[in-house]
């Protein structure tokens, strides 16, 4: 099946072995590319318009003026996404990325055979890749460790631009998957920021949620959604808060919801995911119309063999505390 995927590229359809950027590209060159990455709930796309608008804000942001509208890209996903359905099994989700490089440096721009300008670049992959062997974790939970590579606070890195500078996140990765556990980055000033995705805590009745220095997420704004009757508060956070903190999760697009039981090893709570978690988790299950947890822990026993290596969830094991 893989090797019949189709990749949507500057509005032409090629085989994804042939969607190959210049190494003179912009991208190459300084990591200059905005890109969003969306999922499917049974094959339906989940807050596209969402993450395009966020994506076309990203360019803006970055002064690279895109080619095609947002309505038009919009319809390029769904191309892209029927074009490709024969490549996909019928229990998998799609995974959509959708990269957009500023294109040739001008200074390689006569370079014979390089079409220069800005690329968009739709494909479209299983989710399952993503989310191997993330099922068992919906149940024991994960163990958040605080990294010493910081989070690049806003002001010298606009955090609610998507971008492809994210050599932070990377060596936060790497350092927390050394002990299987997953990285919470801390701001310069010592606060609680996000990992390559968002945390959210709960204290009686309120979500807590870091303010600054954060990606303005999707699925957390989602979340924020699903917890009407709870108070969202988005405030400054210290590691001592999250220790006194009731209940803990992460939120991110692949995965919808993780409950963090421990931070540095110690508990969070009772140690076990909390009931405001599993209450917002259903919650958007019933949106969907989809198990969440049992999806991914079906394709976790289906066991696919996958390629080791680097990965931004590439965490061989978790605590309970």
């Amino acid at each position: 099946m893989g090797n019949k995927r189709l990749v949507w590229w500057n509005g032409d359809l090629i085989h994804e072995s042939e969607a190959r950027i210049s190494i003179y590209d912009s991208a190459l060159m300084f990591g200059d590319t905005v890109f969003e990455m969306t999922r499917s709930f049974n094959k339906k796309h989940f807050k596209l318009r969402e993450h395009l608008e966020r994506l076309y804000a990203s360019a803006k942001y970055l002064h690279i003026d895109m080619p095609f509208g947002i309505d038009q890209l919009e319809q390029a996903v769904h191309e892209t996404t029927e074009a490709n359905k024969e490549a996909f099994a019928e229990d998998d989700e799609c995974r959509v990325m959708i990269d957009v490089t500023r294109g040739l440096l001008s200074i390689y721009e006569g370079i014979e055979g390089i079409k220069p300008g800005v690329n968009v670049i739709i494909s479209i992959f299983p989710l399952r890749w993503t989310v191997r062997g993330m099922g068992k974790l919906f149940d024991m939970g994960i163990n958040l460790v605080i990294p010493n590579q910081r989070q690049i606070p806003s002001y010298l890195l606009e955090t609610k631009v998507k971008n492809r500078n994210r050599i932070h996140y990377l060596m936060a990765n790497i350092e927390a998957s050394r002990t299987g556990d997953w990285p919470l980055m801390l701001d310069p000033d010592g606060f609680v920021t996000e990992g390559a995705y968002n945390f959210v805590m709960v204290k009686g009745k309120c979500l807590l949620t870091p303010r600054h220095n954060v990606l303005q997420g999707i699925s957390r704004d989602f979340v924020k959604e699903l917890g009407q009757g709870s108070e969202w508060i988005e405030t400054d956070i210290m590691p001592y808060d999250v220790y006194q903190a009731d209940e803990a999760f992460i939120t991110a697009t692949p995965f919808c919801m993780l409950p963090v039981v421990s931070l540095n090893g110690i508990k969070i709570g009772d140690g076990k995911p909390g009931p405001l978690y599993s209450l917002l988790l259903r919650k958007w299950a019933l949106q969907v119309n989809v198990n969440i947890p049992g999806q991914i822990q079906k394709w976790d026993i289906e066991n696919e063999n996958f390629n080791e290596g680097v990965s931004p969830y590439g965490f061989r094991r978790a605590h309970n505390g």
